[in-house]
């Protein structure tokens, strides 16, 4: 466990040493998540509209919730960090917005409410090839790699914004 604790500390460090100053990481993956996941967003509202097939009778209410708002999350946090609200953008991130997303993945790999022949239906025909390959069982697998994942990200990014904000209050008591 000491190792972890370690780890830990030092990903504290890294995030304290720069912490008003938001990366150029930061500043190029915030701007790729805003202009790629409302295209995301815009192909799956294209299957439901066109009923396409691709989501199943199964697809309601709730898992429209989850889909969609697991995107809308990101595009927020996204959007919020390049506003320079980094302590904003990260507690949306931390305390909310990757939870979200793995309760998400989690619901959405159980139900699988998705019909993968029908993925490539609304792109145009020379663009199919894109993600016709991708059946059913590749992408439930994807969805619990993607649960598991943010379900460590969530976890993580708790824990840290937590050791963030008391390092923080110890070097204003100094």
């Amino acid at each position: 466990m000491s190792k972890f604790k370690k780890w830990l500390s030092e990903l504290v460090e890294e995030e304290l040493e720069d912490y008003d100053k938001l990366s150029v990481s930061d500043r190029v993956l915030s701007v790729g998540v805003i202009m790629f996941f409302p295209l995301i967003l815009f192909y799956f509202v294209a299957h439901q509209t066109l009923s396409t097939g691709f989501f199943t009778a199964t697809f309601g209410t709730l898992e429209m919730i989850l889909l969609y708002g697991s995107l809308i999350f990101w595009i927020v946090t996204c959007t919020v960090l390049l506003l320079e609200l980094k302590d904003l953008s990260r507690d949306i991130d931390s305390f909310g917005g990757l939870l979200f997303a793995a309760v998400g993945f989690a619901w959405l790999s159980i139900v699988f409410p998705f019909n993968f022949t029908y993925f490539a239906d609304v792109l145009p025909e020379s663009l199919r090839f894109l993600v016709l390959w991708i059946p059913n069982g590749l992408a439930r697998v994807l969805l619990v790699i993607g649960f598991i994942l943010h379900l460590f990200l969530a976890i993580i990014s708790g824990i840290m914004r937590v050791m963030v904000r008391k390092e923080l209050t110890q070097r204003k008591k100094e």
